[in-house]
């Protein structure tokens, strides 16, 4: 046994039986206890990273359809929930978006990493409704009241435990209390992009616009929403 582990045997294992460094514990214990789905029997949750978000792989036995049972294992990314929100003016048929760096998108063949956005970010411990508002004065600047709740997705179901919740909200020049860009400790350089709302259905045609949860709602504005 190396020191390392002899160490983690000694002091407890960070996530597990001691605090990590974001004083988690019991991270070994997410989906175990399940019975939503009797198909499905969660035999083992092995957590294989907790440095800031948790990776797990997961051991389940999974009932086919023919009635044989199969052992299966699979790794989930658990980050938290989160929420985002498109602000519009429909009076001037503009909507405002965000622009920064994303560095998986630029890992993945996005030219510059820079991302056109809906404002947004994870739940941190606040409902979903207290969480959207606090991003979208952080990121734009602008006071949110009332938001008109969309609907709640699974954006990559097959690896991300994450569910973001959608909103909208109208803005306007009062509503702005501050210039926006996020928050500098937390590393945030956000642009505030302000758009005509065709221009921005457009670029979805484009390629300017690559991001989910921004075409998601762009879509729903156009077919249900205050451009409908």
């Amino acid at each position: 046994m190396n020191e390392q582990r002899v160490n983690e045997h000694r002091s407890g294992v960070p996530g597990i039986d001691v605090p990590d460094r974001r004083g988690r514990i019991a991270l070994d214990a997410h989906g175990r206890g399940l019975t939503g789905n009797p198909d499905v029997r969660v035999q083992d949750v092995e957590v294989l990273s907790c440095d800031w978000y948790v990776l797990r792989k997961t051991t389940f036995d999974h009932r086919r359809r023919d009635g044989s049972w199969s052992r299966q294992q699979r790794e989930t990314y658990d980050r938290g929930d989160g929420a985002t929100i498109l602000l519009y003016d429909a009076e001037r048929a503009t909507v405002l978006l965000t622009r920064q760096f994303r560095l998986p998108a630029y890992v993945n063949e996005h030219p510059t990493g820079m991302l056109l956005e809906t404002a947004g970010g994870l739940l941190d411990g606040n409902s979903p409704e207290e969480a959207i508002r606090r991003e979208a004065a952080e990121e734009t600047g602008h006071e949110v009241g009332a938001a008109e709740r969309i609907f709640a997705v699974y954006m990559s179901p097959g690896s991300v435990t994450e569910r973001v919740h959608f909103f909208a909200a109208p803005y306007a020049a009062g509503s702005a209390t501050s210039e926006g860009g996020g928050v500098v400790d937390e590393g945030e350089d956000i642009e505030v992009v302000e758009l005509p709302f065709k221009e921005a259905l457009v670029m979805i045609r484009t390629g300017e616009i690559a991001d989910a949860k921004t075409i998601m709602l762009l879509q729903w504005a156009a077919l249900e929403g205050p451009f409908a």
